[in-house]
C-alpha cells in the first residue's frame, strides 16, 4: 500500500484551546468579583467549612493530607515515565513549560492580593493558618501540578483521568479541612492552572495526531476494501490562506474494483472556521447557522444524512457507500468515484446553457424536499465527462430548511454562475428552471452577508479591480487634459505675440475659462465611461427585467453589526471612565465657583468652530455652495457625531451634503478627502510646532531638540515597520494610490482659485484656534492658567485620539487624553477635570439639540 500526500505540520493551534483559555480567564474574573463583593456569602461559606472541620477526626485529616501530598508528586512523575517510555517527550516538555508559567502566575497573583487587592478580596482568599501566619491566596504547588496534568493530556486517558481527579479532590479536602485555604482560593487555583495550560498549548501548538494516508488505507481494509494507493486531492485555499473545514479528500485505487473518493474529517480540520461559525451564531438572525460545536460522530452523521437525503430527492450527488472511524480523532466517508472537474476549472466555452440549466435542476430537486445546500460555490458543482452536474460538499446543508435559507441558496448560485458567465445568462437559466417568482423572491437575500466566504472574497477582489480601473481612467483623462491644455497655451502665446494688444489678452482669458470647462467635462466623461456596476447590481437589474415588481429591499440578516458591538463596548468603557473621574467632584460647588464670563467666552468660541469648519470645507470645493447652508451642515454634523465615530460621521455627512448641493458624487468625495488631507497635514505641522514651542518654554532639562529627535525617530521606525511588512506595505500603498487618484486632481483644481485656497487654509487654522481658545476659556473659568502653546499641544493630541477612537464623538478617549495632558502640563487635577468637562459640554453635548434641528431642517429641504 502507498500513499501520496503533503507533509502534515508537526504542531497545530487548536481554537478550542484558545476558547478554554478565555473561559478560564472569565472564570477567574467571576470568582474574584464574587469574592470581592459577596462578603456575606464568603464569610458564611468559610464558617460552615470551619464548623465541619471541627467535626472531622484529626486522624482522617492527617491521613488525607499525607496521602494527597505524596500522590500530587508521584502521579505526574509516573505519567512522565509512561510518556517517555512511549517516546512522547514533547508532551512532557509542554507540561513542564505550562507548570513553570502557572507558578509564575500564582506568584504574581499572591503578590497582588497581598499588596494591591481590596481588603474584602484578601479576606476571601486567605485565612489565618495554623502557626499564626496567613494562608497563600493561590497554592504555589497545586496550580503548577494542575497545569502540568492538563497540558500533558492526562484528562484524555480514562484511567489517568480518574486518578488525577481523585488526587485533586483529596488534596482540596485536606487543605480545606485542615484550615490552610479557603474555597475561593481552591477554585482560583484550579482556574489558573487550567487557563495557563490551555494558553500554553495554544501558543506553542499541540502535537499533530491527524491520521495520514497510511492510516486511511488501513481503515479501508477494516471495512472490507482492498486499497492499493491513496492520492491526496488538491484543495482550493480560502480567503485567509487556509483550506476551510471541507475535510481532506483522497482518490483511492482498489485491487478489484473502481476507484473511491474518500473524505477524512478530523478534529483539526473540523476546527477550521470555528470562530467564524461562533460569530455567525451571535450576529446573524433569521437564518440557522450550522452548529459550530459538533462532535466528530455528529459531523459524520450530518454528512451521511445529507448525502442520502439528496439522492432520495432526485439530485445528482456522490453515493455514500461506507463510513468508519479512524481512531479517536478522525472519521472517514467513502463515496463512489465521480470523475470530473469543479466549475471553476472548466474553460468558458465548456459552460453551455444546458450545463447551467442542469445545475439549476439539481437545486430544484433539493428545494422540492426543502433541503438546503448552504455552500453552492464553484467547488461544490462537479461536472463529469458527460456534462452531468453533481452536487458535492453537502456537509453544511440542512433538511427541513426554512424559506430564508432556501432563498439564500438561490442567491448564492446566481452569484456563483454570474461570476463565470455573467448576470444575464445566470438569471436566464434560473428563470427557465425555477420560474420568475422563485428567482425574484431571492433578491432580498442577494447581499454579501448571505453569500459564502469565498464568494465574498471574490466579489471584494473584483471591486478592487474595478476601483483600480476607475482610478486609472481618471488619471489618464486628467493627464490628457493637462497635455492638451499645455498645447493650447503654447498656441495662445504664439498668437498673442503675433497679434498683441488688450483685445488679445481678453480673448486669452475667455479661452482659458473655456479650456477649464472643457477639462472638467473631459474628466466627467471619463468617469462615466469607466463606471461599472458590481455583479450583484447587474443580477438585480436582470431579475427586474423579468419581474419589475420584485422586492429589492435587502432583508436584514444581522442581529448586531461589528461596528455597533465595538462602539457599545467602547462606549460602556468610556461611561465607566467618566463616572470614575467625576464621581468625587462636587459639581454644585464647581458651578458656583466657575467664572461665568469665561464660560460665555467658551460658548462663543465653540460657536465659531462651525463657521471655521464650513470655510475649511468650502475652500476645497470649486463649485459654488451657499455658506449659510454649509454652516448648518456642520451644526448637523454635531448631532451625527453622537451616533457615529468622530472620524466617520462628519465625513459622510459632508459628502452627502455636497452631492445634494449639485457636486458630482466622485468630486464631492474628493473635496471632502482634500479637506481632510489638508487638515491632517496642518494638524501634524501644528502639533510639531507647538510641541517645539512648549519644549522651549520649559527648563533646559527638557530639551526641545530631544523631543524633535524622538518624534523623528518614532516616525522613522513606523516607516521602517510599514515598509518591512508586506501586508502593511500593500495596505498603505493602496490607500495612498487611491488618495492621489481622487484627491490630488481636486487639489490641483483648487490651486487655480487662490481665494478658495486661502479660505480653506484660513478655515482650517481658525478651526484649531477656536477650539484652543474654547479650552483655554474653560481652564480660566475654574481659575487655571496655561500657555497657549501647551493648551494647543494637549488639544491636538486629544483630538487625534478622539478621531481614532471607535466611540461616538471619541467619548472617553478625548476626556482621558485631555485630562492627562493638562495634568502633565502642570495644571492641578482638581482644575483640569472640570475644565475638560466644561470644554466637552460646549463642543460636544450642547450642540446636539441644535444639530438635530439643523439635521431635520436640511433633510426636509432635501439638502441631506
Amino acid at each position: 500500500m502507498s500513499g501520496d500526500e503533503p507533509l502534515l505540520p508537526a504542531r497545530v493551534h487548536r481554537p478550542s484551546d484558545l476558547l478554554r483559555t478565555l473561559l478560564g480567564i472569565l472564570g477567574m474574573a467571576i470568582v474574584l468579583a464574587i469574592a470581592a463583593f459577596a462578603h456575606g456569602t464568603t464569610a458564611g461559606l468559610e464558617k460552615d467549612i470551619g464548623h465541619g472541620a471541627d467535626q472531622a477526626p484529626p486522624l482522617l485529616i492527617d491521613f488525607a493530607g499525607l496521602t494527597a501530598g505524596v500522590a500530587v508528586l508521584v502521579l505526574p512523575v509516573a505519567f512522565a515515565f509512561e510518556r517517555l517510555i512511549k517516546r512522547d517527550g514533547l508532551r512532557i516538555a509542554d507540561g513542564v513549560l505550562a507548570a513553570v508559567l502557572a507558578h509564575g502566575v500564582s506568584l504574581a497573583m499572591d503578590l497582588w492580593v497581598a499588596r494591591g487587592a481590596p481588603g474584602s478580596l484578601r479576606e476571601a482568599l486567605t485565612q489565618p493558618a495554623p502557626g499564626g501566619t496567613f494562608s497563600d491566596p493561590v497554592h504555589g504547588y497545586l496550580a503548577p501540578v494542575i497545569a502540568y496534568m492538563t497540558a500533558v493530556g492526562m484528562a484524555r486517558r480514562p484511567r489517568w483521568r480518574v486518578a488525577m481527579w481523585c488526587v485533586l479532590l483529596l488534596d482540596a479536602f485536606a487543605v480545606l479541612v485542615g484550615g490552610y485555604t479557603t474555597p475561593f482560593s481552591i477554585i482560583l487555583t484550579v482556574l489558573i492552572g487550567w487557563a495557563v495550560a490551555y494558553g500554553t498549548l495554544y501558543a506553542v501548538g499541540s502535537p499533530n495526531v491527524r491520521p495520514t494516508g497510511q492510516h486511511l488505507l488501513a481503515g479501508l481494509r477494516r471495512v472490507g476494501f482492498n486499497p492499493v494507493s491513496a492520492m491526496r486531492a488538491e484543495e482550493p485555499e480560502d480567503e485567509h490562506g487556509g483550506h476551510g473545514d471541507r475535510g481532506r479528500r483522497y482518490l483511492v485505487t482498489l485491487e478489484d474494483g473502481p476507484p473511491l473518493d474518500v473524505t477524512v474529517v478530523d478534529r483539526e480540520q473540523q476546527a477550521q472556521g470555528f470562530f467564524y461559525g461562533v460569530w455567525q451564531r451571535l450576529t446573524l438572525r433569521t437564518i440557522t447557522p450550522p452548529r459550530s460545536l459538533q462532535s466528530l460522530r455528529q459531523a459524520l452523521e450530518q454528512e451521511a444524512l445529507l448525502a442520502y437525503a439528496a439522492i432520495a430527492a432526485g439530485a445528482n450527488a456522490p453515493k455514500l457507500i461506507a463510513t468508519s472511524e479512524l481512531g479517536p480523532d478522525a472519521v472517514m466517508l467513502v463515496y463512489e468515484h465521480v470523475g470530473g472537474r469543479p466549475l471553476h476549472a472548466l474553460p468558458d466555452e465548456a459552460i453551455t446553457d444546458e450545463l447551467l440549466a442542469e445545475a439549476w435542476h439539481q437545486v430544484q430537486a433539493l428545494q422540492s424536499r426543502r433541503i438546503a445546500h448552504r455552500r453552492l460555490d464553484s467547488d461544490a458543482l462537479l461536472i463529469d465527462r458527460n456534462g452531468t452536474v453533481f452536487l458535492t460538499d453537502l456537509r453544511s446543508g440542512e433538511i427541513a430548511a426554512g424559506d430564508v435559507v432556501l432563498r439564500m441558496d438561490i442567491a448564492q448560485l446566481l452569484t456563483t454562475l454570474g461570476l463565470r458567465v455573467g448576470a444575464e445568462r445566470s438569471v436566464t437559466a434560473a428563470v427557465e428552471v425555477l420560474g420568475p417568482d422563485a428567482v425574484a423572491g431571492s433578491l432580498p437575500l442577494l447581499q454579501p452577508l448571505a453569500l459564502g466566504r469565498g464568494t465574498r472574497a471574490t466579489l471584494r477582489q473584483l471591486a478592487r479591480e474595478r476601483a483600480q480601473r476607475h482610478r486609472e481612467a481618471v488619471l489618464e483623462a486628467s493627464h490628457a487634459a493637462k497635455e492638451a491644455k499645455e498645447a493650447r497655451e503654447a498656441e495662445a502665446r504664439e498668437a498673442q505675440e503675433a497679434a498683441g494688444g488688450p483685445e488679445a489678452a481678453a480673448g486669452d482669458r475667455k479661452t482659458a475659462k473655456a479650456e477649464k470647462q472643457a477639462e472638467k467635462r473631459a474628466i466627467e466623461e471619463a468617469l462615466e465611461d469607466a463606471r461599472e456596476e458590481d455583479l450583484l447590481s447587474q443580477i438585480r437589474q436582470q431579475v427586474l427585467l423579468v419581474r419589475p415588481q420584485a422586492p429589492i429591499q435587502p432583508e436584514r440578516l444581522e442581529r448586531i453589526k461589528p461596528r455597533t458591538l465595538v462602539s457599545f463596548c467602547a462606549g460602556a468603557f468610556a461611561a465607566y471612565f467618566l463616572l470614575s473621574q467625576f464621581t468625587h467632584l462636587k459639581l454644585g460647588a464647581l458651578v458656583g465657583e466657575a467664572n461665568w464670563i469665561w464660560v460665555i467666552f467658551a460658548l462663543v468660541f465653540s460657536a465659531l468652530t462651525y463657521l471655521a469648519a464650513a470655510l475649511s470645507l468650502l475652500g476645497f470645493v470649486p463649485e459654488k455652495v451657499p455658506l449659510g447652508r454649509t454652516v448648518l451642515a456642520q451644526v448637523a454634523a454635531s448631532f451625527v457625531k453622537l451616533v457615529a465615530p468622530a472620524a466617520v460621521g462628519g465625513v459622510a455627512l459632508n459628502a452627502r451634503f455636497l452631492q445634494r448641493a449639485g457636486v458630482r458624487p466622485g468630486l464631492a468625495v474628493a473635496s471632502v478627502g482634500a479637506s481632510q488631507l489638508f487638515g491632517l497635514a496642518s494638524h501634524i505641522v501644528l502639533l510639531l510646532t507647538f510641541g517645539y514651542i512648549t519644549g522651549t518654554e520649559r527648563t533646559p532639562a527638557l530639551s526641545p531638540s530631544r523631543t524633535v529627535i524622538a518624534g523623528l525617530l518614532t516616525a522613522a521606525v513606523l516607516v521602517l515597520v510599514v515598509t518591512a511588512i508586506p501586508v502593511l506595505r500593500k495596505f498603505v500603498s493602496t490607500r495612498v494610490r487611491s488618495l492621489f487618484a481622487g484627491v490630488v486632481p481636486r487639489m490641483l483644481d483648487v490651486l487655480q482659485r487662490p481665494r478658495k485656497l486661502l479660505a480653506g487654509i484660513g478655515g482650517t487654522l481658525l478651526l484649531t484656534a477656536a477650539n484652543v481658545m474654547c479650552l483655554d476659556s474653560a481652564i480660566r473659568a475654574f481659575g487655571g492658567e496655561l500657555s497657549y502653546a501647551s493648551i494647543a499641544v494637549v488639544f491636538l493630541a486629544g483630538n487625534a485620539l478622539g478621531s481614532a477612537a471607535p466611540t461616538p464623538g471619541g467619548v472617553g478617549a478625548v476626556e482621558a487624553a485631555l485630562i492627562a495632558g493638562l495634568t502633565f502640563a502642570g495644571l492641578p487635577y482638581e482644575t483640569a477635570a472640570p475644565a475638560v468637562l466644561l470644554f466637552r459640554l460646549m463642543v460636544f453635548w450642547l450642540p446636539v439639540l441644535p444639530g438635530w434641528v439643523a439635521f431635520t431642517h436640511l433633510t426636509r429641504r432635501e439638502a441631506l
